[in-house]
């Protein structure tokens, strides 16, 4: 009996211990399942993408990005007005309603090089997940959290970046069967700040599976902030 006992906590220790996964090899099976081949390091391609946001015009943009070439465009048209962002590698240009904004025009609409670096990063960052948790300056934290979020059950990865990089602390949230990445969330200093960013569907460009719909809210109270509505067209 005694023999027996032993053999099932021995037989039940290694099953439980064959089910850890670790934080690197977790990304590797989320980055096989959004991008199988391997494209995101080559990706050239054309985005649309529609945000809504509340007391708000629907706000529409085309965004083009070359990543051997370092190019990125986005040209984003809400109400009547049309901005214009292309960076090339350091060079930047800014156009509005199709021509060069005044000094009245920029400032009123908060047109700057800054900005557009920031569309620059936020955009490829975002739809660049989970391969862009492979850049340099990132931090993957080994141990793997079993965690529930909105009634169903996920692995969760957490993620920090050096200094230089980065201040927020991340987490991803991954299917345990297929390792697809449905939810993220990003804390600052205190516990309650921060964001989390719930995802459903799948759009695959270039051979890359994409997150459809991403709809935003606080951490703190739930309040939704919008979502961005990724397809090939308008």
């Amino acid at each position: 009996m005694k023999k027996i006992i032993f053999l099932f906590f021995i037989c039940n220790s290694f099953l439980s211990f064959s089910q850890e996964i670790t934080g690197d090899e977790l990304l590797k099976k989320a980055i096989q399942f959004h991008d199988p081949n391997n494209n995101w390091p080559t990706f050239k391609g054309q985005l649309f993408v529609t945000m809504e946001t509340p007391k708000n015009t629907p706000r529409k943009s085309e965004i083009k990005i070359n990543l051997p070439e370092e190019y990125f465009y986005v040209k984003a048209l809400r109400g009547i007005n049309t901005t214009e962002y292309t960076v090339i590698k350091k060079n930047t240009k800014i156009e509005f309603n199709g021509k060069t904004p005044t000094e009245v025009e920029k400032k009123e609409h908060k047109l700057s090089f800054e900005r557009a670096n920031l569309y620059k990063n936020y955009y490829t960052y975002l739809y660049g997940l989970p391969m862009k948790l492979k850049d340099e300056g990132t931090i993957i934290h080994q141990k793997v959290e079993k965690r529930k979020f909105k009634e169903k059950n996920y692995l969760v990865l957490k993620v920090s970046y050096n200094k230089e990089v980065g201040k927020d602390t991340w987490y991803f949230y991954f299917d345990p069967k297929t390792f697809a990445m449905e939810v993220y969330q990003f804390f600052k200093k205190t516990k309650d700040s921060g964001e989390y960013i719930l995802l459903s569907g799948l759009e695959t460009i270039n051979g890359i599976k994409m997150p459809k719909t991403r709809a935003w809210y606080y951490n703190k109270d739930n309040g939704y902030l919008g979502t961005d509505i990724l397809s090939t067209s308008f």
